[in-house]
């Protein structure tokens, strides 16, 4: 492929997450937050309630969720991608996360009533989080999607990350996921890495010699991810020393541009902070086994966060599913989101959350009503915008076949 100029990046991007979103409708939902946002502030959404005012993911579907690397070397499930992470309404989770597994499951064409059965599963589980029931990690608890992914995170070293990265070699490949930097870019990485603060992020490891210094390797900008396609992110490869003396090693560091959230804020909350700072705050809430390996910074005008990947940060895709594994990856992502709305809150405002849960409930669903009306209106929407996306951005590139005559 022509890999393009730096200044010919962003409408490369744009067409490129475009398509990317019409692969399915579950992967239109993943992509389309705009979307979920621009309903959030329509006059359907009077009846959705207001929680109390914590760090909310903002982009709560299931791709955004799953097993993160732990400094001491274990993994954890978290929400693992925190950029419209804002103070707002913990309901708001609750129905972006409702979305996402409903078009999971219309896209492994299970009935509706499968669809009503995960909804309530997902509140079960949130709720149980708030009456203390515990997150399992142990492997053998999980609901079998996740188990799966999670015994890749735990089985996965440092080189098997690099070698699926970059190949097993000391720089990046360039081509289809990996475009050079600008002169000007690369000079701006180049320093970043130098700052103590992100020698301290590096060095921090059990394994690594906490006092020497680290030194910028390679760096391109790494075209991934879907909603941020268009955004600046770049791939550093950082050398540093272990405490044994060899070869320096690799750590590979996502530096990501970070904007203004699309999520509302709770009224009067809103701490006034660069993008980049509010990503990590957020994280370092909602996530700890990721925020605690986190910093924020400001490079070229842009604002960014960056972290380490490690070799147990991945994510749980869910594009086909059967209706059990379904409900029981339902009720446990509800324990996880619950758990880290939980953690904020005091007593008092726990107790109330979880009651204001308890009502609204129909005789024959057991969830509240509001989520249930406004996951069948945003499916209603959701079903509608992406197929005039898929008209509109993956027809022209779709080849044309001749219709089977008889």
């Amino acid at each position: 492929m022509k890999i393009p100029k730096p200044s010919e990046r962003s409408k490369v991007l744009i067409a490129k997450r475009e398509l990317k979103m019409a692969r399915s409708a579950h992967a239109f939902v993943r992509g389309s937050t705009d979307q979920f946002y621009t309903w959030l502030a329509s006059p359907q959404t009077t009846t959705i309630p207001a929680g109390p005012p914590v760090w909310i993911c903002g982009d709560c579907h299931i791709g955004n969720l799953g097993p993160i690397g732990h400094v001491e070397g274990h993994s954890v499930v978290e929400m693992r991608d925190l950029d419209q992470t804002v103070i707002g309404n913990p309901a708001h989770d609750l129905v972006r996360l409702a979305l996402s597994l409903a078009m999971s499951a219309r896209s492994s064409d299970l009935p509706g009533v499968t669809t009503a059965r995960i909804t309530e599963d997902l509140v079960a589980g949130y709720e149980n989080a708030f009456d203390g029931e515990e997150v399992s990690e142990a492997i053998e608890d999980l609901p079998m999607p996740i188990r799966l992914v999670m015994k890749r995170a735990v089985k996965r070293t440092s080189k098997r990350l690099l070698d699926e990265r970059i190949g097993g070699e000391r720089k990046f490949p360039l081509g289809k996921q990996f475009w050079p930097l600008s002169k000007q870019e690369y000079t701006a990485v180049e320093k970043l890495v130098e700052q103590e603060p992100i020698r301290k992020l590096i060095t921090r490891l059990e394994d690594r010699d906490a006092a020497r210094p680290v030194h910028l390797a390679d760096a391109a900008f790494w075209v991934k991810g879907c909603s941020s396609l268009g955004l600046w992110r770049v791939a550093a490869l950082v050398e540093f020393h272990t405490e044994k003396k060899h070869r320096p090693r690799l750590a590979l560091l996502d530096i990501k541009q970070a904007i203004e959230a699309r999520a509302p804020w709770a009224p009067d909350v809103n701490p006034g902070v660069s993008p980049g700072v509010r990503v990590v705050m957020g994280a370092r809430h909602l996530a700890p086994a990721l925020g605690s390996r986190m910093l924020a910074a400001s490079m070229l005008e842009r604002s960014v966060f960056i972290r380490e990947l490690l070799p147990q940060d991945l994510k749980v895709e869910l594009d086909q599913i059967d209706a059990e594994d379904a409900r029981a990856v339902a009720y446990y992502l509800g324990k996880v989101v619950g758990r880290a709305h939980r953690r904020q809150m005091d007593g008092a405002a726990s107790k109330a959350w979880r009651a204001e849960l308890t009502r609204h409930r129909t005789k024959t669903l057991d969830a509240p009503s509001w989520l249930w009306r406004a996951l069948v209106q945003l499916v209603g929407l959701h079903e509608h915008a992406y197929l005039e996306h898929c008209r509109r951005y993956a027809l022209a590139a779709a080849p044309s076949v001749a219709p089977a005559h008889t």
